[in-house]
Parts: structure tokens; sequence; C-alpha cells
């Protein structure tokens, strides 16, 4: 297991933020982000269910430049968890 996560997080560090890439087209040095939606109260989603986005993107952005800041906001900005979630498997599978 912690084999294929670091394959996946070396994967997700190469592609960049997914909302920078989508927003400007550009490569920015992600960190990690588990998704929310797939985990239960005080659980942690999946090492597969996991997103790359820039520390601005990811926690100090600020209200809606920053998903720990007002996810719904953000997610009317960026998109939803799944449908980046979505977005970020096909291009890793297009990758692989």
């Amino acid at each position: 297991m912690a084999k294929s996560r670091n394959i996946r997080y070396r994967k997700l560090i190469e592609m960049g933020c997914i909302a920078c890439r989508n927003q400007h087209g550009c490569i920015t040095m992600p960190e990690i982000h588990h998704v929310r939606y797939l985990a239960g109260m005080g659980q942690r989603a999946p090492d597969t269910a996991t997103l790359p986005l820039c520390p601005r993107h990811h926690r100090i952005g600020g209200y809606k430049m920053s998903l720990h800041c007002g996810q719904k906001a953000w997610e009317e900005i960026f998109g939803t968890e799944k449908v980046l979630l979505d977005q970020v498997n096909k291009i890793l599978e297009e990758l692989s």
C-alpha cells in the first residue's frame, strides 16, 4: 500500500495544483489533499482519493481561495472535490 501511495503522490506532485492548472494553465507545487466527501467523521479518505492543491488553494489562501477556509464557496469557483478527483484520476490514467 505504501508503494502505491508513494507512486500516486509523486504523480500528483508532478501534475501540480489542479486548481492552478484549471484556472491559469500553470503548474505549481502542490500539497496532498484527502477529499472529505469519502471520509467518515474523524477519518481520512483513502490515499487513492487525493487531490494536488498548492498551499494557497489548500489551506492558506483565505475565504474562497482556500478549500479549508470555506469549502462551499471554494467549490463554487473551482468545482467539487468529486469533479476534481475524477479529473485528476483521468489525467493520471492518461499519463500512465
